[in-house]
């Protein structure tokens, strides 16, 4: 059953039998906002370009990050799987995957941030149907779900974090609307998070 976050809320990633998860999935998805007026026909559909990264840090220091231009961690315990350039699938699919091998994950790793930028430099008042979800990758269950959402004259957002919580894992949505086109812009709004 998957539960629908609220900014701020928190969800632990142990199964119902106690036992942890082994692997997720960070999936974003959106769709472009319709134009408005009598020529928004004539111009078609708009492109937007939203990416997914994946921070990873150690005593509030980052020491890894995977992208669209890095696509796995130095480990490999976290892989992206490609870049998407337009989105399009919005409240169905994921338009881009982050997995995240928690078994993997280096013990020095505490948290991990996702966060979503227009690269583009659209805001996201241009979007709609915006979500990210956790899924088990084991299962294919969608745990949770945290809808971006639509409108403001922002270009990015910190999402959630994955962060330790003494033996397991625990998510976080943070749902924080922020200023930048890539990962770098973001990191002294992230650091309020961590």
């Amino acid at each position: 059953m998957s539960v629908n976050l609220n900014k701020g809320q928190q969800i632990s990633l142990s199964k119902s039998d106690g036992t942890a998860l082994s692997a997720v999935r960070m999936g974003l998805g959106w769709q472009a906002a319709q134009r408005k007026g009598f020529l928004a026909k004539l111009a078609g559909a708009r492109e937007i370009d939203l990416d997914a990264s994946a921070l990873l840090f150690a005593d509030g220091q980052m020491v890894d990050v995977v992208f669209f231009q890095h696509l796995a961690s130095q480990d490999g315990s976290v892989r992206h799987l490609g870049d998407n350039l337009v989105g399009g699938t919005g409240a169905g699919g994921d338009d881009e995957v982050i997995l995240v091998d928690l078994g993997r994950v280096p013990g020095h790793v505490d948290q991990i941030v996702f966060t979503v930028n227009s690269f583009t430099g659209q805001t996201f008042a241009e979007v709609q149907n915006a979500f990210c979800r956790l899924v088990d990758e084991a299962t294919g269950q969608e745990l949770a779900r945290y809808t971006l959402s639509g409108g403001g004259a922002y270009t990015a957002q910190i999402m959630a974090k994955l962060y330790r919580n003494g033996a397991g894992w625990q998510l976080k949505a943070i749902g924080e609307p922020a200023a930048g086109q890539t990962f770098q812009d973001l990191l002294p709004a992230i650091v309020a998070h961590l």
